[in-house]
């Protein structure tokens, strides 16, 4: 099975470089990974140099200043280096006349956008109504749409009224999903027990297989960060495991094929 981690932070002077990260992709056999900026960092030159020295390794995701005029001429810039895609934040808005104006040229360069926002954010009907305006534009939920990703743990309850609304943007074809390692949905086991050390995970994943369905969902690991909680390996293996009702076609396009489509397609 190909597998490809689409969520990876790589970095001269923050997190790992990308030799430390194709040491953990080696160890479980994970074929290629993107790196997504993170965010605050418009530095993208090292993501570019990563795509460009280990070809069909590695993909890139940048981040651009959004708030600047320029910003539609930089994204073209880091599309024409190598970008696969562009970080943007759910309450990202372009100064103007037109304030999805950044939105637009993702799709228009053929950039996916990862989005990064809240479980309300995504929630909310003006998330939904600019899904509706950008149809060009591949949009992708990051951390299962619900996750913070430094740290903190999905706090919603049965049944779930939130999330639902969230998973209510499957009904967009340009929409799609990305899951994190179970070590972002809940908390270790205290006292540690082995081979698994969660219990009671919350149904989240079952329920966005369930809304987008495989061909429109992917893995990412959050490395490095996933090292603080289950360790990269076992990001990979766990989530496997507990997503039997997958069944081995499903885990197919969600841990490799989905990926190969949106990020190392391009021309």
């Amino acid at each position: 099975m190909l597998v490809i981690d689409t969520h990876c932070h790589c970095s001269k002077y923050y997190y790992e470089d990308a030799e430390v990260l194709s040491f953990q992709m080696n160890r479980c056999g994970v074929e290629k990974a993107v790196i997504v900026q993170h965010m605050g960092n418009y530095f993208n030159e090292y993501a570019i140099e990563c795509v460009r020295r280990f070809p069909g390794r590695f993909a890139a995701v940048v981040i651009i200043d959004t708030d600047k005029p320029d910003a539609a001429a930089t994204l073209a810039h880091w599309a024409a280096e190598g970008a696969s895609g562009v970080r943007l934040q759910a309450s990202t808005r372009s100064p103007g006349d037109d304030p999805l104006a950044i939105w637009r040229k993702a799709g228009e360069l053929g950039l996916s956008a990862a989005v990064l926002g809240s479980e309300e954010e995504f929630a909310s009907n003006e998330f939904a109504g600019l899904i509706e305006k950008v149809p060009e534009t591949t949009i992708i939920l990051e951390h299962l749409g619900l996750c913070p990703p430094h740290g903190e743990f999905p706090d919603e309850k049965p049944p779930y009224a939130t999330y639902r609304k969230v998973l209510n943007l499957a009904k967009y074809p340009n929409t799609l999903m990305k899951f994190p390692g179970i070590g972002m949905l809940t908390k270790r086991t205290r006292p540690f027990r082995q081979p698994m050390p969660f219990e009671n995970i919350p149904p989240f994943a079952q329920m966005a297989f369930e809304a987008f369905g495989p061909q429109r969902m992917m893995w990412g690991s959050n490395f490095p960060v996933c090292s603080a909680q289950e360790g990269y390996v076992n990001c990979f293996q766990f989530l496997r495991d507990h997503m039997t009702f997958a069944g081995a076609d499903g885990q197919e396009w969600i841990f490799g094929k989905t990926a190969l489509s949106v990020y190392f397609s391009r021309p």
